[in-house]
């Protein structure tokens, strides 16, 4: 049986159960391998922590038998509460088949390279703008993955350069989509297919956009450093020149990006502050906001990680002071990029304890995005939070997040 009430943060239990064990914030980090930084944040919610190695090994520290005690749900569950996504068997399927045996059944004639371009656009198209984008872009996914490895075994020469640029934007959409719905070993599969690929092109955009991709896995599953590593690796290979395109501008400043919100959850806030300047710069270059490789890279962007940042570092009136000067409705950016801003501005309100400002945030979330709304962890401990002093005002409308977001029942 749980020992406290559902209600309760999994911060908020990690910290009663490390304050039993009569162990300081240092001391519980010291024995996980992390800063008394990271548990604070962790314990104040201003960062979540799903991965389940971390869990097991908190739970073991803390004399935790049930990981049910300290997240108050089943960890066997997606993000959002809900068993696995109903693509994701198909998907596993084909990235766990052989490569050169994936679209040996295709009927008919492979698709050109101008084909495979135009669907694997279409795919992007749909997950970055459709609001019930999972649903759509999912089962689409394990078929053009077969159709894209056919058509790369017949390719005339000519063609090559362009059905690889397919094939490793597509395994970048494989990459974002399984990691947003909570698959972040099979995340990192897809992550690695492209950076391989990449890498036997030898082609800098190629090898920065795909660093930029694996790095995003990487801190996403608590390998900070490394993820800091390999952006900073991929900035050495994609240096601009005075000649520089447009597309590789992109790419080396989305890798600053990458690097300064690794550093800073790293506990290295200056050198994450000095990336986001270096990645400012890179955006005056650049002058107007991109999509280049889906990093969304451009003026707005880095300014939307000015505001991560300050969150991050637990100074919520800072990222909101940053956030009254951005544009968060700019058409150029995909939804889960304005999705995921408007989530740390929630956060930020939060954290400050503004629960109307908070409420009013997560129905700006829901409304632009209501499926991705359900795979926040950040939006279903805010919910929670507000449950516990929740008032007649706004009961109604709160309940019914709760229960789109799988905290409470329908």
């Amino acid at each position: 049986m749980n020992t406290f009430s559902r209600e309760l943060t999994t911060g908020d239990r990690i910290k009663l159960y490390r304050k039993r064990k009569g162990l300081s914030q240092a001391a519980l980090g010291g024995l996980i391998g992390r800063s008394e930084d990271w548990v604070s944040k962790v314990e104040r919610g201003v960062i979540p922590v799903d991965k389940l190695s971390v869990l097991l090994e908190i739970s073991r520290v803390l004399d935790i038998r049930e990981l049910t005690e300290l997240t108050g749900r089943n960890i066997e569950l997606t993000p959002n509460g809900s068993p696995e996504h109903e693509s994701v068997p198909a998907i596993r399927r084909a990235l766990n088949t052989i490569s050169s045996r994936l679209g040996a059944d295709l009927p008919g004639t492979p698709l050109t390279a101008d084909e495979l371009n135009t669907r694997v656009d279409e795919a992007w198209h749909s997950y970055e703008h459709d609001v019930d984008r999972y649903a759509v872009v999912g089962p689409q996914l394990p078929t053009l993955l077969a159709e894209a490895h056919y058509a790369s075994r017949h390719v005339a020469s000519d063609d090559e350069y362009q059905v690889t640029r397919a094939l490793i934007s597509l395994y970048h959409l494989l990459q974002v989509f399984l990691r947003r719905i909570g698959e972040p070993t099979l995340s990192r599969v897809a992550a690695d297919r492209a950076l391989q690929l990449a890498d036997q092109s030898g082609e800098p955009v190629l090898v920065g956009a795909s660093a930029w991709n694996m790095a995003l896995v990487l801190t996403s599953t608590g390998d900070v450093a490394e993820s800091a590593d390999l952006a900073r690796s991929a900035m050495e290979i994609t240096t601009p020149g005075d000649d520089a395109s447009p597309e590789l501008l992109s790419v080396h400043g989305a890798l600053h990006l990458a690097a300064a919100v690794a550093t800073m959850r790293d506990n290295r806030p200056s050198a994450a502050w000095d990336l986001l300047h270096d990645a400012d710069r890179v955006a005056r270059r650049a002058t107007v906001d991109r999509n280049d490789w889906r990093t969304a890279f451009g003026p707005t962007n880095v300014a939307m990680h000015g505001v991560h940042l300050a969150g991050e570092e637990g100074d919520a009136a800072e990222a909101l002071r940053l956030a009254d000067t951005i544009d968060d409705d700019n058409p150029v950016l995909p939804l889960e990029r304005r999705t995921r801003y408007l989530v740390e501005v929630m956060n930020a309100n939060r954290l400050r304890q503004d629960d109307y400002a908070t409420l009013y945030m997560i129905g700006r979330i829901r409304k632009t995005s209501p499926e991705e709304v359900k795979f926040f962890p950040l939006v279903r401990e805010a919910v929670r939070d507000l449950l516990k002093r929740e008032r007649p005002s706004y009961r109604r409308e709160l309940r019914d997040h709760a229960a789109h977001v799988g905290v409470l029942a329908g």
